[in-house]
């Protein structure tokens, strides 16, 4: 044919500018573009002949020398007229708002603008100084086309010398770009967007002769005299050891398109370890496959957590049509669910989708809620029929499902009847369970702890009552507690109580022995050094402890709270109160003798017992608990 030239489009100057400027972070991707482009070549042979695609695969070259990357594909290929249509004339449904919108604001987030108007192809102009494409359709009789532009704004179209059905696009990349030259980065981002691509992708490096010559010097073994060393099948087999079975980067059926029945959980833990490059084992796995009312497959991973909330970091890869499109993309993903790891394919996603559309589309919305119910599904199926590994999973599960449960409504009224409580003496209780075994001791109410080592004087007060203690020691715990009261999940005027906040369900029936509360209180105040201190004086079940420090839950948790979100200037003043245990022999004596010398030694050294019950005393105090405690063993030693 003879020389065609002219514009790509009349908008293309417009276009290109932007192209390179706002999606200079995001440059790599153009090599997703063109390998998908090349993979829907193949497809379209595929719906003409079956067997004509049987074998297709993509090739992408690297070549250093030449400063070129090629893609080479043997698909559908394209006439004269199919170049005219699919490369010099893009489609710029919306541009002048594009430009408009972009034009305003520098900030804007520019992710996802390849594709938005047929710039997929246009995307290679971002590192290259000129792109040819080479092309050959499968119709009977077509002529090669040979397509040359430099600019993305102009073009010319000559006759092709390619022989065989198919397409190559050539970027000659200019000298910023050269990161692309090297396989090992190229090979990377295969990896990343194409790596379960529906056709076989193979990488391979251009070398000059002379590196060949120097790779087979080195392949070949000399004995002492520098004679080449032959035996039999062995120069047949150097020939293959320099020349191995090449092999696709890429996996063409990747677990999750496969239906569940066909797959071991083998299959998932390999899947799982391949794809996320983990060493340990997932806990188990959501199998998703759905056609109807979408199209929509995947795999969820529930990773080991280890009781740590802080920290923890999903990955969601999100892919269209096994094309990889990005990752935790929280408007198809609920946020919470981003503690997992997966990978979701929903096939009728544009390869690039604006944050904007994926906010208000309803299929959207369809598929985040169908996910939901999913895991919601598994995790009660798992709960009914399969309680005693639930409960092996519970402790790296739990907050996952409570963040859940505070993030989305309709996910927390499937989950709120599976929550576990574990207590301190290593049972699995449901909330249910917890009040049908202690609703006669406790009304209305849970206890907890959240250092069972440190609290452990308070524990036994309520185990040795027969009242489950639960324990609730992670930084979820502080915001999860409140939700169930607020939210009333736990039932109405249902409350948490951590053992040193919760009294009333440890005082001694009966009438107990009357103390002088006025000379106690004096006492305390004053041995503490604190004049506002509330102090109480209750008969408590337990006699051998002469004293508690109660600390208003309310405010505590406000403080915790504070301290985990690390605005500590929100903080209030510590809330608490002095409880005196009046079927204590050593109140009982205090409250008898007269305040002296030693009455104040040993009610400070009650009260900072209570305190460090609770939390490690600072600096000072622990001085002078130390310098007391050898004052009192000098005492007793004395008697």
């Amino acid at each position: 044919m003879d020389p065609v030239t002219g514009s790509v489009s009349i908008d293309a100057q417009n276009i290109m500018p932007i192209i390179k400027k706002w999606l200079y972070s995001d440059k790599d991707i153009f090599i997703r573009e063109v390998v998908s482009n090349a993979c829907d070549a193949i497809t379209k042979l595929r719906l003409v002949d079956y067997k004509l695609a049987e074998n297709c695969s993509v090739h992408v070259e690297v070549d250093k020398v030449a400063k070129t990357l090629r893609f080479i594909d043997d698909g559908v290929g394209m006439t004269q007229e199919e170049v005219e249509k699919n490369i010099n004339q893009v489609a710029f449904s919306g541009a002048k708002s594009f430009l408009e919108e972009y034009a305003k604001d520098e900030d804007k987030e520019n992710s996802g603008i390849i594709g938005h108007f047929g710039l997929g192809f246009y995307s290679v102009f971002m590192v290259a100084d000129k792109v040819t494409i080479d092309t050959l359709s499968f119709r009977e009789g077509a002529t090669p086309v040979h397509w040359e532009s430099e600019d993305g704004m102009s073009f010319t179209m000559t006759d092709s010398d390619r022989t065989t059905r198919g397409t190559t696009i050539t970027l000659y990349i200019n000298d910023a770009e050269e990161e692309f030259l090297n396989y090992w980065r190229v090979h990377e981002v295969l990896e990343r967007y194409c790596s379960f691509m529906a056709y076989p992708i193979y990488l391979e490096e251009i070398k000059p002769e002379e590196e060949k010559k120097q790779d087979e010097a080195e392949a070949t073994v000399t004995d002492e005299n520098g004679e080449v060393v032959k035996t039999e099948g062995e120069e047949e087999a150097k020939e293959e050891a320099a020349k191995p079975e090449p092999k696709p980067i890429n996996d063409t059926t990747p677990l999750y398109v496969k239906a569940p029945q066909d797959c071991t959980d083998e299959d998932y833990k390999a899947f799982y370890r391949k794809v996320f490059h983990e060493y340990e084992d997932p806990l188990f796995w959501i199998h998703l496959n759905v056609d109807y009312p979408f199209k929509l497959k995947g795999i969820l991973y529930f990773p080991k957590l280890k009781e740590q909330f802080g920290g923890i970091e999903g990955q969601i890869k999100l892919y269209s049509g096994q094309v990889f499109v990005a990752d935790n993309i929280k408007e198809v993903i609920p946020e919470w669910l981003m503690l997992l790891k997966g990978v979701i394919d929903c096939a009728d996603f544009p390869l690039n989708v604006s944050r904007s559309f994926l906010q208000n589309d309803g299929y959207v919305r369809r598929i985040s809620t169908h996910i939901t119910k999913k895991v919601a599904d598994k995790l009660t199926g798992m709960f009914k029929t399969e309680r005693e590994a639930f409960e092996g999973f519970w402790p790296d599960i739990h907050p996952f499902i409570k963040y859940g449960m505070m993030r989305d409504e309709k996910f927390a009224e499937r989950m709120k009847d599976c929550v576990l409580f574990k207590t301190t003496e290593g049972k699995f209780l449901t909330l249910a369970e917890y009040k049908e075994r202690n609703g006669e001791k406790l009304e209305n109410k849970m206890v907890y702890t959240s250092d069972a080592a440190r609290q452990d004087a308070a524990i036994r007060l309520f185990t040795e009552r027969g009242i489950d203690v639960a324990v609730l020691d992670q930084a979820i715990d502080v915001n999860f507690v409140s939700y169930m009261e607020y939210s009333a999940t736990a039932g109405e005027n249902f409350k948490f109580c951590r053992v040193d906040a919760e009294l009333e369900s440890l005082t001694a029936e009966g009438e107990a022995e009357a103390l002088d509360q006025d000379k106690l209180t004096a006492l305390i105040r004053e041995a503490a050094g604190k004049d506002d201190l509330t102090v109480e004086v209750k008969p408590l079940a337990n006699e051998s402890i002469p004293l508690m420090l109660i600390e208003d839950e309310q405010t505590r948790r406000f403080n915790d709270m504070g301290r985990i979100y690390g605005r500590s200037e929100y903080t209030m003043p510590a809330k608490y109160s002095v409880v005196l245990n009046s079927r204590n022999k050593t109140v009982k004596k205090l409250a008898s003798r007269e305040k002296d010398e030693r009455s104040l030694l040993l009610t400070r050294q009650l009260y900072d017992l209570a305190e460090l019950s609770r939390q490690p005393l600072e600096a000072e105090q622990m001085t002078e608990f130390i310098r007391r405690s050898m004052e009192i063993v000098d005492i007793a030693s004395e008697l």
